[in-house]
Formats: structure tokens, C-alpha cells, sequence
């Protein structure tokens, strides 16, 4: 077969699959539009009737601002209990604000601060700056950030001539390049550091607030978020972060004046295992603080306070600092906050006042929005709009009538336009919630169709044996493209002449018209070659109804059920429990694990006994499938959690070694964790010795000896030190970093250096053979080829080889015996010749991937190798039952599925799940301290670690055609 047309085929495959992806993701992950206009002092939305002469919008009560945000300030971990007399680690830390909230009411509040999903860090900085509420899709910038193009509350401060110091997270630095006075920004993305932020922070923080020379200071802890990342919120760390917390706020309270506002907010939660970027309780209920040494709250106010969302922080903040609201804010006034002390009248005139600057801005942005994006329900914003007009008619006729009302009637009125007003920036916030976490149904359904066709070509290329690989190119990629240039221009013409509007061009439909041209195309051309329609479309029907293709079949359409989403960790081991077990009844039941039955010449059948005599192979096959159960069964002792599940407890191994206290427990589980990684690399050394791939002396066969052995050495040393404390090895500080970073990258180095040799090299046949002149070790072709088989395959020499040792025995057949010894050749290796370099590689990325992972799931990377060796087995046994020695290079469709369902059972046996909060980060820092100086190799390290069991299971597809490849 010709190689052109195989790689124009794969191409054009590949553009259908991405293609059907990018246009389900396109009405999957929705993104809104961001709205460049900014708000002015001099241009406020509807002046304040009481507004002071130079006032902004609204008259200043701060002169300055504390802003601490403390990475992952759960709400639990700030809240303090008395009556908790033997808290967790995480709990009763905060003293300080339970001291102050209890003996100051009029001075300090704790509110629960609830964040809007994502909870990751990008985006909710983005929601208490901007006040807008970002989309999911936006996750994917949360390590890229960029800046923030939207007006925002940094932006206000500094063109109102606030001075703003940052120290912190360099995250801000992305988002808002040369925006602050000052600032000093630390690395964040390694969750392994603790103390380096927030030690850089604590060198400036006291200086600059002492200093004078700011109007607003933000500070951005991360240790808290970092040790949750580490170790959990239920560990001794934690403890010690959050006290590290309290201590802060206790001297920083110290440093304040009367006139400057304390802000200590958490930026979103963290769930029970540490980790946060979902929409459960845990990790959108944070912390917010706010205390002033002047009084701010009134004193009548409940004990228990309503928790307040993200987005409320930017309009209060605004019009406390005299600044205006940005103008995509959606986020109402914190209402405690504008209640100043004093009678009860001028508090709900203040109220009323605010809460009508409010609405006027949210309205000014609907408007604005509404006629840029159109994505707005227009019923619902007619509705809004109606609303907030009769709030204004009504605000501006009790405002022009107060005088003449009574003071209890006046205070009713106020406190019913208020409440009005309230309903009204609630609706209007829920609305723009809803709409911009709809779908396009259009899309993602013509996504699903075109990854659907592209499935059912490569089923007709796997059917006919590549046969339609054979149609000319045009069909594949000319006739397409001219039709999406041909589409394009007449497009463009209409446009140009008015005949259909510019928005009209929607690059997603001519995606989608080529693609469905070019499929089409192919198909009809398919049909009109195919010589015999009748037999392939007998054959197809008959594939699509067997026992494999059902259960694929309910597979894909089950992920269209969010119940099996959720439970898909269970389903998958139980479909490939049930495809293997209904694969080898099917050998009974088509008698092909029964012994046959001989006919004398001439004679009648041997009659068979009442007892059936089954083949070895039927009582080999049963082992198996018991094997396979326990396989399935131990790993799901490796499972982790979501948050749509909330009785489930997350396996213990997914906690690092340095998360247990008791010392002899981790002991224990470090020899175990060390065990079963030393019991993998002899499980792969006796497998390659048991086929004779060990024999040679050739580089590779060198490296699988002592390399493996090495890199083994270098995983438990690393092991061994970040499984102590932070404190276990602080007379070698420098001694631990460097081995933390040397032990990582030597496995590296030692695995590049073997995915080099198995390229450089990849055979490990060894002929022995007693004639002196003779070239034992067998190596890829060197030499001038023969024909196209010796270019492409190292076999055709070594049976030339000893097709040229038998000839020369018949030769000298009457010669002594010792001389037919001399030409006596053995072959080592031959069997596996090609798996042998595949199962090295594997081994190779195995190791690599187990570094990348918790220590503590060794034993399920274990139970994986186990689980692939049986399933390889049965594979080979079934094989070989049915083919009889024909069709050895087929691989049947029920080994393709089976080893599609056991990655998807071990990617959640390995500890993920396909949510934010799952993803293993700590992977990005296995040797790498320090950072990254780019966002390419962390991306591609957790990548590798999401997604270990289906790199390691799609080799091991190709594992089951190479091992059928050469007979044993």
C-alpha cells in the first residue's frame, strides 16, 4: 500500500475529528462578550440628590483600603466555634476575627463570600475587580492569564488617582500589566511552595503600610491554597498556615488609622482533598472580613449574616473609596455597609440613594450589552426594563416629596423602594447568570453527527482493509477545498453588495459545509468502487448487531445521561467485565474450547464421552476472567470523589505520603509504594527474559538491564524526601532542594536516553551460533535491501540467515558431527521481535507517569500492567482459537473496545475524574522546584498525568497486533 494516500487519508481524518470537536466545544463553552466602555466621574448614571460638591458618584467614606486576599479562605476555616474543644487543623485559627466580630459589632463582619464557578484563582479575580461573571470557558486562561480588557476596579482606582500596591500573586501582574504604583509579584503556580509568596509578601507589607506613600494595598497570599493543594485542609500544615493568617490580621489591625477600610476575603473554597475550580458548597462558600478602627455597622444588625456574592465586593468598594462603579459591574452594594450610624431615616435615605446609583449603572450596562451581543433574552430584558423604569418614576417622586411626608410614613416608602430596587439587581444578575450558561444545541449536535461520520469511515477503511485508501486526492482535499473558497468568495460577494448582513459570515457553518462536502464526497465514491456492496453491507450489518458493538453502542449513548457520567467510574470496569465474559462464552458456545472429534478412514465418528472434553485452553480462559475481576475489584480502592456525589469519601492513596502522621504507618506505605514499583520492573524483565529479548549484549538489552534498576532508585530516593515535613530536613535545606530537582530529572534523562536507544535500535533477537565469523546480535537493516520487506522489516534477514545455516548443513551432511554442530544457528527473541521494543517503550512511559502521580497509587499502576496482561492473554487465547492460524495480523473489534474501556476504568482508578477540582497540579513541579519559565511543559506534564492510562492503553492496543504478529 502506498503511503500517500494512508497519510492524506489520516489527515483528512484528523481535520473531521477536530473539526467535530471545535464545533461541539463552540456551542458547549459559550463566552460572553466584554464590553470595552469605562465609567466616569463626570459622567454618573443618575446623581445622588444629596451629592457633596466634588463627590464621585457618590461621597467618600475611606481614604484608603487594606485589600488581603488569602488564596482559598474557606468559610469553615474563618468562622470560630467556643464550644469546639477538639477542632480539626483547619478550624478555631482565626481568633482574631471572632475576638473582634464578638467585642466590636459596629466595627468588624464576617460574611460567607460566595464565588461564582469557575472557582479558579483568574477567575475570580477577574469577578471582584470587573463585578462581571465569567464563563467556564474562560478556565482554560486561569495559567495564561491575560489582561483584563473590561473596566475593572484596579482600573478606577488608578484614574481617580489612587495609588495602588500590589505584593502577591503573580497572576495580577497578567491581568493588569503596569497598572500599580508599586508592586511586588512572586511566582504562584507551584503548589509545592508554602512560604515564598507569602514570606516576600510579609518582607514589604509592614514597611509600605507604615510608609504612607499609598492609597490602596492588596496583598495575595497563596500558602493556604498551596497547602490544601499539598497536603488537604486536615493536616498540621494547614494549621500552621492559618495561624501564620491570624497573625497577620492581628498586626496589620495595629498599623491602621480611622479612616482606612480592612478587607480579608478568600477567593473561593477548597473541597475535602484540597483541591477547587468546580460549583460544590465547599469550594464556592468563602470568607470575606471587613473591619474598620471608625464604626461602619450598624448596631442592630443579626449575629448570622446572609453570605454575600463575589461580585457585591466591586460596587461597595467603589463607592466607599469614592470611585464609580465599573461599568460591566452586575454585583449590588453590600447593604450593612451603608447603614451609618446614625438615625434611621438618613441611613435609608443613604441606602436608597446608593441602591439607585446601583440599578442606574447595571441598567446602563444591560443596554449596552443587549445591542452588542444580541445572546439576551429579549422578553426578560423588556421585563427588566419596564421594571426599572417605574423604580425610577417612583424614586424620583417620593424623593420630590419626602418633605412633605411623615417621618414614618417616608421610612416605609424607603424601605420599600429599597427592597424594590434590591429585587430588581437580583433579577437582572440572575438573568445574565442563566443566559450565559446556556448551550447551542445547533452546534453541539453537529458536532456529535460529524465525529459520528468520521467514526463510521474509519470503520469502512478497518472493513475493507484499506481498499478505499486507494481514492485519488481530490476526493479528499481538492474538490473540498475548492467548494469552502468557492463558498467563501460568493460569501464575501453578497456582503460586498449588501445582499446579506456581516455577521452572517459564520465561520462554524463553512467549517462545517466542508467537512460534510468532503465526507460526502468520499462516500459516494466509496459506493460506486466497492465491486461487491451486497457481501460488505452483510458483513457490516452483521458487525454493528454483535455483542461489541452493543455494548459500545450503550457506552456512547449512555454519555449522553448525566447519571452515567457521574458513575462512569463504575459502569466502565462493569461493560469490560461483561465483553470479555460474553466473548469467551461465545467460544462455548460455538464449541470452540471443546476437544473435536476424529472420523477413522472410512469408519463412523468417534462417539463423544457424556462428559464434553474441554481444551486447556477453556480452564486457562475461566483463570483469566477471574483474574480480571480481581484486577477490577482492587482498583477501585484508587477512586476519587465529585461534588455531585456526597456520601462518597475519596480513596486514602490519593493523599501523598507526607499527609499521614503516624509515623510507622508511612514507613509501612513507603516500603509498599517502593515494593510495587521494584515488582513492576521485574514483572517486565522476566516477561522480556521469558521470550529470550535479554540475551544480546546490544545497548538496549543493556539499558532494560541497568536502567530500569536506576530509574527505580531514583523514584525512591525522590519519594523519600518529599514524603517528610517541612521542617524534617531543615539543617540540609540545600542539600534536599537540589536532590528534589537532580532525582526527578535524572528519571527524565534515563528515559529519554531509552526512548532514544529503542528508536536508535529497537531489535533485541540474539542468533547464537558456534561458527566464529558469524554476527551474533541481530540489528535493524544496515545494508543495500533486496526488496521492499528488507527496507521495512528486520525478519526477512534472520530467516535468510538461517535458511543459508540449514543449506550449508545439508551440504556437509556426510561429514563428521562435530562440523554440523559448528553450523548449528538458535534464534532468541524471535517470537516477540516486535513487541519487545513496544513493550520496553511502555515501560519506559510507565515509569515516567508513576513519577508524575501520588507515590501512594503505585499499587494501582500496578493492578493497570496486571489488568493489560490478562486482557492480552485473553486476547491472544481467543485469537488463536477462532483463526486457527489465519487472519493473525486482524485484531477483532472486541479487543479494540475492551482496551478502550479499561483506560477509561484506570483514568478514574489512577485518582481522576473529568471535573476542575481533580486535576492532579502537583505533576507540573515533579522536578521542577522552582516553576516554569513558560506555560508549555507544565501544560504538558499534567497533561501526561490526566491522561496516563490512555497513553499506556492505546500503546498496548498496538501491543495486541504486534504480539499477534509473530507466532510463539
Amino acid at each position: 500500500m502506498k503511503r500517500a494516500p494512508v497519510l492524506l487519508f489520516l489527515a483528512w481524518l484528523s481535520v473531521s475529528f477536530y473539526s467535530g470537536i471545535w464545533l461541539f466545544m463552540s456551542g458547549f463553552l459559550l463566552m460572553r462578550i466584554e464590553v470595552s466602555n469605562q465609567s466616569q466621574c463626570s459622567e454618573p448614571p443618575s446623581p445622588a440628590p444629596h451629592l457633596q460638591v466634588g463627590a464621585c458618584w457618590f461621597p467618600q467614606r475611606f481614604d484608603k483600603a487594606v485589600i488581603v486576599i488569602i488564596d482559598a479562605l474557606k468559610y469553615d476555616f474563618a468562622k470560630y466555634d467556643p464550644g469546639n474543644h477538639n477542632p480539626k487543623p483547619y478550624e478555631n485559627k482565626l481568633g482574631v476575627i471572632h475576638h473582634l466580630t464578638t467585642s466590636q459589632p459596629q466595627h468588624a463582619r464576617l460574611y460567607p463570600f460566595r464565588a461564582d464557578p469557575p472557582t479558579t484563582t483568574m477567575q475570580r479575580i477577574k469577578g471582584f475587580t470587573t463585578g462581571s461573571l465569567p464563563t467556564f470557558v474562560d478556565v482554560g486562561s486561569n495559567f495564561a492569564s491575560y489582561a483584563i480588557q473590561e473596566d475593572n476596579l484596579i482600573h478606577q482606582m488608578v484614574q481617580n488617582g489612587k495609588r495602588v500596591v500590589f505584593m502577591g500573586d503573580d497572576t495580577w501582574d497578567g491581568l493588569f500589566p503596569k497598572k500599580f504604583y508599586k508592586s511586588y509579584f512572586f511566582p504562584s503556580f507551584n503548589v509545592k511552595d508554602l512560604h515564598t509568596v507569602d514570606d516576600g509578601i510579609l518582607q514589604h507589607l509592614y514597611p509600605t503600610v507604615d510608609g504612607g506613600d499609598w492609597d490602596v494595598v492588596i496583598a495575595h497570599f497563596l500558602g493556604v491554597d498551596h497547602c490544601g493543594h499539598k497536603h488537604g485542609p486536615d493536616h498540621p500544615e494547614t494549621a500552621k498556615k492559618l495561624m501564620q493568617m491570624n497573625q497577620v490580621i492581628t498586626s496589620l489591625i495595629e498599623h491602621l488609622d480611622d479612616k482606612t477600610l480592612l478587607v480579608v476575603a478568600g477567593d473561593h473554597g477548597m473541597t475535602d482533598t484540597g483541591d477547587h475550580g468546580g460549583d460544590s458548597e465547599n469550594e464556592v462558600t468563602a470568607a470575606l472580613f471587613l473591619y474598620s478602627k471608625a464604626p461602619v455597622f450598624p448596631d442592630h444588625l443579626q449575629t448570622d449574616p446572609a453570605a454575600v456574592p463575589q461580585v457585591n465586593l466591586v460596587p461597595s468598594l467603589s463607592l466607599l473609596l469614592g470611585i464609580p462603579i465599573p461599568y460591566s459591574n452586575l454585583g449590588a452594594i453590600i447593604d450593612d455597609l451603608f447603614g451609618w450610624p446614625g438615625d434611621n431615616l438618613s441611613a435609608l435615605l443613604s441606602k436608597a440613594d446608593v441602591y439607585h446609583v446601583n440599578a442606574q449603572q447595571v441598567a446602563r450596562y444591560l443596554d449596552t450589552y443587549s445591542q452588542a451581543a444580541g445572546d439576551l433574552p429579549a422578553e426578560k430584558l423588556r421585563d427588566l426594563a419596564d421594571l426599572f423604569s417605574s423604580l425610577t418614576t417612583e424614586y424620583e417622586e417620593l424623593m420630590s416629596q419626602r418633605e412633605q411626608q411623615s417621618e414614618e410614613e417616608l421610612e416605609a416608602n424607603l424601605q420599600k423602594i429599597i427592597h424594590r430596587l434590591q429585587n430588581y439587581l437580583n433579577q437582572a444578575r440572575d438573568m445574565c447568570m442563566e443566559s450565559w450558561a446556556r448551550f447551542h444545541p445547533l452546534y453541539m449536535i453537529m458536532g456529535c453527527i460529524i465525529l459520528l461520520t468520521s467514526c463510521f469511515f474509519c470503520y469502512i477503511i478497518a472493513e475493507t482493509a484499506g481498499s478505499a485508501l486507494s481514492l485519488p486526492s481530490k476526493y479528499l482535499l481538492g474538490y473540498p477545498l475548492l467548494f469552502t473558497i468557492l463558498v467563501t468568495a460568493v460569501w464575501g460577494l453578497a456582503m460586498w453588495t449588501s445582499v446579506v448582513a456581516a455577521a452572517a459570515l459564520d465561520p462554524v457553518t463553512l467549517c462545517v459545509a466542508a467537512i460534510v462536502f468532503s465526507q460526502i464526497i468520499f462516500y459516494y465514491h466509496f459506493k460506486k468502487k466497492k465491486s461487491s456492496p451486497v457481501r460488505w453491507r452483510t458483513r457490516a450489518v452483521y458487525l454493528l448487531l454483535s455483542g461489541p458493538w452493543v455494548v459500545l453502542l450503550f457506552r456512547c449513548c449512555s454519555l449522553f445521561s448525566d447519571s452515567y457520567v457521574v458513575a462512569e467510574g463504575n459502569v466502565a470496569p462493569f461493560l469490560l467485565t461483561s465483553l470479555l465474559t460474553v466473548t469467551v462464552v461465545k467460544l462455548h458456545w460455538d464449541g470452540k474450547l471443546m476437544l473435536p472429534t476424529f472420523t477413522p478412514l472410512g469408519g463412523e465418528p468417534l462417539k463423544p464421552s457424556l462428559t464434553p472434553a474441554y481444551r486447556k485452553d477453556g480452564f486457562r480462559l475461566v483463570w483469566l476472567l477471574a483474574a480480571l475481576g480481581v484486577c477490577v475489584r482492587l482498583s477501585k480502592l484508587f477512586h476519587n470523589c465529585r461534588e455531585q456525589t456526597p456520601d462518597c469519601k475519596p480513596s486514602s492513596f490519593l493523599s501523598p505520603l507526607s499527609s499521614i502522621q503516624d509515623t510507622e504507618v508511612k514507613n509501612f506505605s513507603y516500603v509498599c509504594c517502593v515494593a510495587c514499583l521494584g515488582f513492576i520492573v521485574f514483572l517486565i524483565r522476566k516477561w522480556l527474559q521469558h521470550y529470550g529479548n535479554l540475551n544480546s549484549s546490544c545497548p538496549l538489552v543493556l539499558y532494560v538491564r541497568w536502567g530500569f534498576p536506576f530509574i527505580v532508585l531514583g523514584m525512591a530516593c525522590y519519594w523519600a524526601l518529599i514524603s517528610g515535613t517541612e521542617d524534617s530536613f531543615a539543617k540540609l535545606k540545600e542539600v534536599t532542594h537540589l536532590a528534589l530537582v537532580a532525582c526527578p530529572r535524572s528519571v527524565y534523562a534515563f528515559a529519554g536516553l531509552g526512548l532514544l536507544l529503542v528508536l536508535w535500535n529497537p531489535m533485541t533477537v540474539f542468533m547464537k551460533s558456534r561458527a566464529s565469523d558469524v554476527d551474533n546480535t541481530v540489528t535493524t537493516y544496515r545494508g543495500a535491501p533486496g526488496s521492499a520487506a528488507e527496507l521495512q522489516h528486520v525478519i526477512p534477514q534472520i530467516y535468510r540467515k538461517m535458511q543459508r545455516t540449514l543449506k550449508s548443513r545439508l551440504q556437509h551432511g556426510g561429514e563428521e558431527e562435530d562440523a554440523k554442530k559448528e553450523t548449528a544457528v538458535e534464534a532468541y527473541g524471535l517470537g516477540s521481535v516486535y513487541s519487545a521494543s513496544m513493550v520496553i517503550t511502555l515501560s519506559i512511559l510507565t515509569l515516567v507517569l508513576i513519577l508524575l502521580h501520588s507515590e501512594r497509587l503505585t499499587p494501582a499502576f500496578l493492578l493497570l500492567l496486571l489488568e493489560a496482561f490478562v486482557i492480552l492473554h485473553i486476547h491472544g487465547q481467543v485469537t488463536n482459537l477462532y483463526s486457527d492460524g489465519v487472519e493473525l495480523f486482524t485484531v477483532p473489534w472486541y479487543a479494540v473496545i475492551a482496551w478502550s474501556l479499561a483506560s477509561s476504568q484506570y483514568f478514574y482508578s489512577t485518582g481522576h475524574q473529568p471535573v476542575f477540582p481533580a486535576i492532579h497540579w502537583n505533576s507540573a513541579f515533579v522536578g521542577f522546584q522552582e516553576g516554569h519559565t513558560n506555560n508549555i511543559i507544565p501544560a504538558l506534564m499534567v497533561a501526561a498525568n490526566t491522561f496516563s492510562s490512555n497513553i499506556l492503553f492505546s500503546g498496548r492496543r498496538i501491543l495486541s497486533f504486534a504480539s499477534l504478529a509473530v507466532p510463539e
